[in-house]
């Protein structure tokens, strides 16, 4: 079975075109199969209350579709999010009372500037054409969410992130290393022997709890990933954020799924302490944020460099 994952930004009021809403909390992620593909489509629901569920939507998909019904402070928002996650795949379209010139103009020099522009019309045939994509390498299972069901016991939700899983495969729970069975694994209800990345899978698991779990924590081969609780990063300033920054000032971060409360330990280079650690590779994207800010609410950003 393939999979294809979209992250839905803009009006969301699409989604029910696109595909049968399913887990729904901060996040709502809708799917579909067609023949052999299934098609995910995440939505940040609690966005723009909360600034970090647009970076975790963003994270679950290999491409991006922004739909467009108003130019504001929050479609920015979006569009620096994509820019600095590197999100150079995706579909663009845009109600009729928005001005396309107005719209093309405020992505000039993102990566949203290459995604395809669509009518809204043909939206589900350009999302039907669109292709999945591969990355091997050693098992890696991104977890957005978990719950234990009776007669099932824990049940983990997450997209495979990396390489292949295969039913009884023994994995690590990162952070702290427990060891985890796949029991089963089910995509779109259906029981399967294997998965690939980008799968989006439903696994049945033994050697921990839904307590032991929170979203953003990562199954995988033993040594897949580093775990640290001070990182350094390549950092760039959002330049938009006209705040001075200062040693000991606290923020929030943002890697993968992941989000941490971080103090400034050094500017130059940029060093955080974080409250928990955060599993990572090198060169992972780290965001900085600032909640609480009534204006630019990201910092700005750099990849991992030093572990």
């Amino acid at each position: 079975m393939q999979s294809v994952n979209f992250t839905l930004l803009g009006d969301e009021s699409i989604a029910n075109n696109l595909g049968k809403k399913g887990t729904s909390t901060d996040i709502t992620i809708y799917d579909r199969k067609d023949s052999d593909t299934i098609r995910t489509f995440t939505c940040p629901t609690s966005f723009p209350e909360k600034i970090q569920s647009i970076f975790q939507a963003i994270n679950m998909g290999e491409y991006v579709i922004m739909h467009v019904t108003k130019v504001d402070k929050f479609l920015g928002e979006q569009i620096l999010a994509l820019d600095i996650l590197k999100k150079t795949r995706g579909l663009l379209c845009h109600s009729y009372d928005v001005d396309r010139n107005k719209l093309l103009e405020m992505v000039k020099g993102t990566v949203v500037e290459k995604y395809k522009i669509v009518d809204i019309s043909d939206l589900k045939k350009e999302v039907d054409a669109v292709q999945p994509m591969s990355n091997e390498g050693d098992a890696k299972i991104a977890i957005d969410h978990c719950f234990d069901v009776k007669g099932a016991g824990t049940v983990i939700l997450g997209r495979v992130i990396q390489g292949k899983i295969k039913q009884y495969d023994n994995l690590k729970l990162l952070l702290d290393g427990t060891d985890v069975m796949l029991k089963s694994i089910q995509m779109h209800d259906e029981n399967i022997a294997e998965a690939v990345y980008p799968a989006r899978v439903g696994l049945s698991v033994k050697g921990v709890t839904s307590f032991d779990v929170e979203r953003g924590d990562v199954l995988c081969a033993k040594d897949a990933m580093k775990v640290l609780q001070e990182i350094t990063l390549d950092y760039s300033q959002n330049k938009y954020f006209k705040e001075d920054i200062r040693e000991n000032q606290s923020f929030l971060i943002s890697i993968g799924l992941q989000t941490r409360g971080a103090k400034v330990l050094s500017l130059n280079p940029m060093k955080l302490s974080l409250v928990k650690p955060v599993a990572f590779d090198e060169d992972d994207i780290c965001v900085v944020l600032k909640p609480e800010s009534q204006t630019m609410r990201i910092v700005g950003s750099g990849r991992i460099v030093d572990a």
